[in-house]
């Protein structure tokens, strides 16, 4: 009787742990939008999510440290006149990050070291250009300042951030309502599905379809797509009887997909992100209670099931940490910033290992904050790998001096600032009176003070 195999593979033992109550983010109002984005952005600064707001649409943004209850009070950034559908930090520089709304407007925020001491309304920069609500958000992989919007208007755009313009707008490839959209590892191709059932790569430059395949999931609800190792496709959908499905797809051949597994029959739409530095897939449902992980092979049948992690709360939202930010000493391959209905838990995933030293193999060199091209290069045709980074001592993060200048000097050929500079110069004008009244206090005290000890 020849004996079963079991496929060899480092990633089998992966496990989900979530983190003590103490270092979770409690009583936060997560937004009641029904909207199938994250609602949740992370990097190694900041955690950011969309939270409930009378009057117009807010995202709270939290120093990583800030753990424990958060106040009622804690200021919140709140300049939309919409609710709030999509965040997203830049991967360029931490303490920027975009924000796309029923308004139908996108605007740029900068956020301070320490996190907000008072709530912010005016974004760095705005940028109109849909006619219907903006529900998807993607920053460049590479190019630095390049956002992509996707609205329900059923255009795609993308921004030259710095400069505050549109560059590329794609108003004539989508007939219905963009279901997801996003770039591949060196931001050359856009993949978006759509509610025609079909998924589309486009070149983002020209805006012309390179690829397309109907039905990929005979289903009528969602359908989400990322770009995997190998140029492959990873999709989530619906089948006919609404079952969920996961498929992996080969562009050059787009006949059949190389695989396709039935999960189960929840109505959630399956949110996946993948890591590629290990090869893992995660799907995090959205109103699930469980975050399922598969590993992409180049084996058949491609997509191989390694397990899930389960917990009694269903998310409304889930942020992935970029792997710069991840404890390295504890083998920690991927976290997750998993919301509820009134908090933020961080979920971490992780190899078991005995040995304390440095897992080279669970390490390769990653991407890094550095980004490889400038948005003007970028637009003019020229592409450029991600910057890859070793993560070996554990990664500090820094972001450049030379990042903010640039941002600022070409920001200032946007209205938004011009704006802001004079209102600017008027708290100026009431800060230093503030201080002049300060001064003449603390002499008044003073001379009191002196007059009553020379009376003892």
């Amino acid at each position: 009787m020849a004996r079963r195999v079991v496929r060899t593979s480092k990633f089998r033992h992966v496990f989900g742990q979530a983190l003590k109550a103490d270092q979770c983010y409690d009583d936060i109002r997560i937004s009641q939008m029904t909207w199938d984005s994250n609602f949740c952005s992370v990097n190694p600064k900041f955690v950011a999510m969309i939270v409930d707001a009378s009057g117009g649409g807010a995202f709270m943004v939290l120093p990583l440290s800030k753990t424990g209850r958060i106040d009622m009070s804690y200021p919140t950034v709140c300049g939309h006149t919409g609710p709030v559908l999509d965040i997203e930090f830049c991967p360029h520089n931490d303490n920027i990050i975009a924000s796309s709304s029923e308004d139908c407007s996108v605007m740029i925020w900068e956020i301070p070291d320490g996190g907000l001491t008072t709530s912010l309304t005016d974004p760095v920069v705005k940028l109109d250009g849909h006619s219907k609500r903006v529900g998807i958000l993607s920053w460049h992989p590479t190019a630095h300042n390049v956002l992509m919007s996707a609205g329900c208007d059923n255009v795609v755009i993308l921004w030259n951030v710095a400069r505050g313009e549109s560059v590329v707008r794609i108003d004539s490839v989508h007939p219905d309502l963009i279901y997801s959209a996003c770039w591949n590892s060196d931001g050359s191709k856009i993949l978006t599905t759509c509610k025609d059932k079909t998924m589309r790569v486009l070149d983002p430059r020209k805006g012309t379809v390179l690829v397309e395949k109907e039905k990929t999931h005979e289903g009528s609800r969602p359908i989400r797509a990322v770009f995997v190792s190998g140029g492959k496709i990873l999709t989530t959908g619906f089948s006919r009887m609404s079952e969920r499905q996961v498929a992996l797809w080969d562009p050059k051949n787009f006949g059949e997909p190389l695989t396709l597994q039935e999960l189960d029959t929840s109505s959630g739409v399956l949110l996946p992100f993948f890591d590629p530095d290990t090869g893992i897939v995660y799907l995090c449902g959205k109103g699930d209670s469980s975050i399922r992980y598969f590993e992409v092979t180049d084996e058949a049948p491609y997509v191989h099931y390694l397990s899930i992690y389960s917990s009694k709360e269903s998310q409304k939202g889930i942020g992935c940490m970029p792997k710069r930010g991840l404890d390295v000493s504890k083998c920690e391959i991927t976290r997750f910033y998993k919301l509820h209905e009134r908090k933020c838990e961080p979920i971490v995933m992780t190899v078991p290992r005995k040995s304390d030293l440095f897992q080279e193999d669970l390490y390769p060199d990653t991407i890094g904050p550095e980004p490889s091209v400038e948005a003007d290069e970028w637009f003019q045709g020229k592409d450029a790998p991600p910057i890859l980074i070793s993560l070996k001592d554990g990664f500090v993060t820094t972001t450049k001096a030379k990042e903010f200048k640039l941002h600022k000097s070409l920001l200032k050929t946007t209205t938004a600032s011009a704006g802001n500079e004079q209102e600017n110069s008027g708290d100026v004008q009431s800060l230093r009176k503030e201080v002049k009244d300060l001064k003449a206090a603390v002499e008044e005290l003073t001379k009191r003070v002196s007059e009553l000890e020379n009376k003892h």
